[in-house]
């Protein structure tokens, strides 16, 4: 059996690429551009998954998965957006999505993000709290890092730290914005204290070769998960 994906997007060309391609992958693939016609074909279609644009017409991809989110919250919603704020990826998490693809995007990352998402959700495993990174488990709501049944507990700044880091996998992200994020300033001393929290990260996911922190000298860190 097939899994149905409803698609969101407006920009036609790069649609029927990403349709045809799905399809060529054995998903069965709804698409629609218009946001003010998402829900009739959500009720009507029923998917095992959600990729949705964030700039559309009419309505936001953001708005549109808080009313999907309305209906079910055991559906997963991918996010495809353009946006590189920091603050856009954490309100799509907030909003209740589970995970996002910059554009552009290749489409091999993008198969894999969905199946990885419904493979979630198939194991039980998909909870907004938990999240999977490599051979861990991230449960936000426990404040843990779990591998092989053995948790961790982490420190509300270790987690905080974790979560910015994950959001923004794959990115270079500056010393300042971290220090900025998790100590509200960029002192001399809250410098050396995130020295301190990135040393305690790398030793808690050294159980998984493919995750690592790489220091970017004099800028900051890429936080790398592997298979992405």
């Amino acid at each position: 059996m097939s899994h149905r994906i409803l698609y969101v997007e407006d920009e036609v060309f790069l649609g029927k690429i990403v349709k045809e391609s799905l399809e060529s992958r054995g998903f069965e693939v709804f698409m629609e551009s218009d946001g003010n016609r998402i829900l009739d074909l959500f009720h009507e279609i029923r998917p095992d998954i959600c990729v949705l644009d964030v700039m559309l017409p009419n309505r936001s991809g953001f708005e549109i998965a808080a009313d999907i989110r309305s209906i079910r919250t055991d559906v997963p919603i991918l996010f495809l957006t353009a946006k590189t704020q920091t603050a856009d990826v954490v309100q799509g998490f907030n909003i209740g999505g589970n995970d996002y693809v910059r554009k552009p995007f290749s489409m091999e990352e993008l198969i894999v993000r969905i199946q990885s998402l419904l493979a979630m959700k198939a194991s039980g495993a998909q909870d907004k709290e938990k999240l999977l990174i490599g051979k861990y488990v991230f449960d936000q709501h426990r404040q843990t890092l779990s591998i092989d049944g053995q948790s961790r507990k982490l420190s509300y700044r270790e987690m905080e730290l974790l979560k910015y880091l994950l959001y923004n996998r794959h990115q270079v992200i500056e010393r300042r914005d971290l220090l900025n994020h998790i100590w509200g300033n960029d002192s001399f001393f809250n410098s050396r204290n995130l020295d301190v929290y990135i040393t305690k990260l790398r030793g808690y996911f050294r159980e998984d070769p493919a995750i690592e922190i790489i220091t970017i000298k004099g800028v900051g860190y890429r936080f790398i998960k592997g298979g992405e």
